[in-house]
């Protein structure tokens, strides 16, 4: 009874605080308008309908009033409270100028200006001779503004008709009136209308009509005849210039590729003109060879003119990578009738430059570190716009607190690729995206030392593709990647360690792992509008497998076949990454994970390379448990006295993760999330009792739960989370829930169950 008491004296303080006191401020004569509200009379619409309406219409009411929080407007207060500073800095100008915000006058009210702005809109949308009246309502210094509109019923499309003339423009459109937006039956809106015109001239720049334009179609809309009906006619208007209804096509095409922005006009000499094919190139320098050109134009001489084809070749210029600025201009051809000539002025980026990045990071083994990475990089060796990098790295990863703490992980090393923007493959492949499709080759090497365990030399190299089909659609396909690891210097301390648990001594094997790999990447995360947004990623894995069934490997029956000496991996892996957010307001969101893995080791292995296991726990994973500190199934390393991270990987892989975000203020955003999942074994191990996978899979799932903190930084978002655990799989059957024992008061509870962890970066 007395925390109600408390939160009733808080509130009401708060109350007059903020708001009796923003009055009191007020000029001599002037009210404090604090909103205004829109009714819609209307006997017909259904109730949601009528309230979406109304909330529609109320958003277009000006002005906005002060901004609240539970009721309360603080900005405004903070505004008062600042006064009004004496310099253009400090304190009490940033408190004013930047917190706080300046009153809104019921005087700047203008009952008349909104009335007429509804009655527009409502119009437009079918409902027409509306009425709108609008009053106001004054008490304590405050005032507020109410608008009713009384609507009849919503005019309905009778008939559409399109041109239908002989004229070829005419019967162009007339060839799209299956696709059209305006629909017999449906709501008469002014929007659509305009949204048809935008369509008939989408369609029409794709034949040819270069010169036309939305403008040029008017809609004769007739609602004298019918009962709450409107007719529909489309007409090209008269006074269209003839040679917007002309389709053009494409004569010569013209390609300056070494532009400069700052020249007015172009001059160039005769033996610095490259005919190919069906364009001319004129490069002083022969910056480029001209098949780079070809690729990325779409335009062919004696083609009509298309607006795909316009937008695809601007934008293959711009991903080529080398071009700071393009500039594309159509000209009337003198030489050919009812053509254009296109003109493409490319202005180049360096050739050569240096990039350094420093970076922070963290991982789901809870290490957090930095790393320095210097760049070389040329846009254009070998005159076919190739990207050719040269990367020296260097870093180190510390684990603050877990199993790991003080043996931090140093590493340092290289890698060079070369990025052609092709696809080199023995058949002619082009695509038709925007975006240029790359072969890349890479070569790496990495030297990694974690203090007191062991050093591992890492050595890399792939060749493979990379091409988006849109900005959501991109797929990867690495035709051949091969790593190859060999550790040196273990210590004495890990050799020991590795004699009473065989599981480690994984990790002193070399390795030799090569195959193909496949990604497919989906994601429409970048529409900020869609209430709903997704990713999605799939990742194919198989290695080792061609050589394997060459060779005859089985590994079960006979020794390993070794290349130089290494026994090959092979192998199947899948994982599957998928998202989901779902918008809930301006500044809030459900964001949900679901992570799938699988791994089959065949032929010549008997498990999956210690890199490839899957893992959980940690930073990014189930937050509650330690990285490595969850499964397989039900196992538990028992060994306490370990200062290394326990071999808890596994073979298949299922999590799920779901998260609320949203904004509390400033660069401050608030979580709330729960994780589970766990990882499992394909077959027994008798060195892990309870590893393997079973129908009853569903009960060894560990569940944790927790709150975290995002200080969005522009350049990075800086992430504390506060998890512990609600599940707990390597319990025994009737204990895993561990629910009733939370007990924030208890420090031994605290101190054995919550999991602080810090990263860089959102989770998912």
């Amino acid at each position: 009874m007395k925390i109600n008491y408390l939160k009733n004296f808080i509130v009401l303080s708060l109350f007059f605080t903020f708001g009796c006191s923003n009055t009191k401020y007020l000029p001599k004569g002037e009210l404090l308008y604090t909103g205004g509200s829109v009714k819609v009379e209307d006997s017909i619409l259904k109730k949601k309908e009528r309230k979406n309406l109304e909330a529609e219409l109320e958003a277009l009411l000006r002005p906005r009033p002060n901004k609240q929080f539970l009721g309360l407007r603080p900005k405004l207060w903070i505004y008062n409270v600042a006064g009004v500073p004496k310099k253009n800095k400090g304190i009490r100008n940033w408190l004013r100028t930047k917190v706080g915000e300046a009153p809104v006058f019921y005087s700047k009210v203008d009952l008349d200006y909104n009335s007429a702005v509804l009655r527009n809109v409502i119009e437009n949308r079918g409902y027409f001779k509306v009425k709108v009246s609008a009053d106001s309502t004054a008490k304590d210094k405050r005032a507020t503004a109410e608008y009713t509109v009384f609507t009849k019923r919503q005019y309905k499309i009778k008939s559409v008709t399109f041109p239908d003339d002989s004229s070829a423009i005419a019967k162009e459109i007339a060839k799209t009136s299956r696709r059209s937006l305006l629909k017999v039956g449906k709501p008469y809106d002014l929007d659509v209308i305009k949204s048809e015109r935008d369509r008939i001239d989408s369609r029409l720049k794709e034949k040819g009509y270069y010169y036309f334009n939305p403008d040029y179609i008017l809609a004769q809309v007739d609602s004298t005849k019918g009962d709450y009906e409107v007719s529909i006619k489309l007409k090209i208007k008269d006074e269209t210039p003839a040679k917007a209804k002309i389709a053009y096509t494409i004569n010569d095409i013209v390609v300056y590729p070494n532009f400069s922005i700052l020249k007015d006009s172009v001059v160039y000499k005769k033996e610095n003109v490259v005919k190919y094919k069906d364009f001319t190139i004129i490069d002083s320098t022969n910056t480029f060879r001209p098949r780079v050109f070809d690729r990325a134009l779409y335009f062919k001489k004696g083609d009509f003119y298309n607006r795909t084809h316009h937008n695809l070749s601007l934008n293959r210029f711009v991903n080529l990578g080398t071009f700071n600025f393009v500039k594309n201009e159509f000209k009337e051809s003198d030489s050919v009738k009812n053509a254009l000539d296109a003109y493409y002025y490319l202005t180049l980026l360096p050739k050569k430059f240096i990039r350094v990045e420093v970076l922070g990071k963290t991982n789901s083994a809870s290490y957090t570190g930095s790393e320095v990475n210097v760049n070389w990089n040329n846009r254009n060796l070998l005159r076919g716009a190739e990207l050719f990098t040269v990367s020296i790295f260097g870093g180190a990863d510390f684990q603050i607190s877990g199993q790991n703490k003080g043996n931090n992980i140093y590493k340092v090393g290289g890698e060079a690729s070369l990025t052609w923007p092709r696809l080199i493959t023995p058949f002619n492949f082009q695509g038709s995206s925007e975006f240029v499709p790359k072969t890349k080759a890479t070569l790496g090497y990495e030297y990694q030392n974690r203090i007191n365990l062991y050093a591992l030399n890492s050595f890399k190299g792939s060749f493979g593709y990379i091409w988006k089909e849109n900005i959501r659609k991109e797929h990867q396909l690495d035709i051949l990647e091969v790593n190859y690891v060999s550790p040196n210097n273990v210590t004495p301390y890990y050799k020991q360690e590795a004699l009473s648990d065989p599981s480690l001594s994984k990790v002193l094997e070399k390795q030799l792992i090569f195959g193909p790999t496949y990604s497919y990447t989906y994601t429409n995360t970048m529409q900020k509008r869609k209430k709903n947004t997704f990713y999605f990623n799939g990742e194919l894995d198989l290695a080792g497998n061609i050589t394997g069934l060459v060779t005859g490997a089985n590994a079960k029956k006979m020794d390993t076949i070794k290349i130089f000496n290494v026994p090959f991996s092979q192998y199947v892996k899948i994982k599957t990454d998928f998202r989901h957010y779902l918008k809930l307001g301006k500044e809030s969101q459900l964001a949900s994970r679901l992570v799938l893995g699988a791994g089959i080791a065949y032929g010549n292995s008997t498990s999956l390379p210690s890199i490839k296991q899957f893992v959980v726990g940690g930073t990014n994973s189930i937050r509650a448990f330690r990285a490595r500190s969850i499964g397989p199934g039900t196992y538990k390393d028992r060994d306490t006295t370990t200062t290394f991270l326990p071999d808890q990987s596994g073979d298949l892989k299922l999590e799920f993760s779901t998260e609320y975000r949203a904004k509390l203020f400033s660069i401050v955003r608030g979580a709330l999330f729960i994780d589970a999942g766990n990882i499992w074994l394909l077959n027994a191990d008798p060195n892990k009792p309870g590893a393997e996978i079973s129908k009853d899979f569903l009960k060894e799932i560990a569940v944790g739960a927790g709150a975290g903190l995002r200080f969005d930084l522009s350049f990075l978002v800086l992430r504390t989370d506060l998890a512990f655990p609600l599940r707990i799989p390597y319990l025994p059957q009737g204990q895993r829930w561990v629910i009733d024992d939370i007990n924030f008061g208890s420090g031994s509870w605290r101190k054995d169950n919550l999991v602080l962890n810090i990263a860089i970066g959102y989770p998912f």
